[in-house]
């Protein structure tokens, strides 16, 4: 890796140049795969997944709600 520019990385290989952005759409389409592979071949699992989600942020937005009741 080099630094080429305030906030640009640029990774050199052996065919040409990868940029950030380039890095960054294949992590993006990497974890779409991942996804879509876990919820095909773990349906029930992924299901519990994102109940677990869904309930940390409904759990967090009460204790937030909580928070500003108790300040009047």
């Amino acid at each position: 890796m080099r630094f080429t520019e305030p906030g640009a990385w640029v990774i050199y290989d052996s065919v040409g140049v990868v940029t950030a952005v380039q890095v960054k759409k294949i992590l993006k389409w990497g974890a779409v795969a991942l996804v879509a592979f876990y919820l095909l071949s773990r349906p029930h699992d992924a299901a519990d997944t994102v109940t677990g989600a869904v309930t940390g942020v409904v759990n967090g937005a009460n204790s937030v709600a909580q928070f500003f009741a108790r300040l009047s």
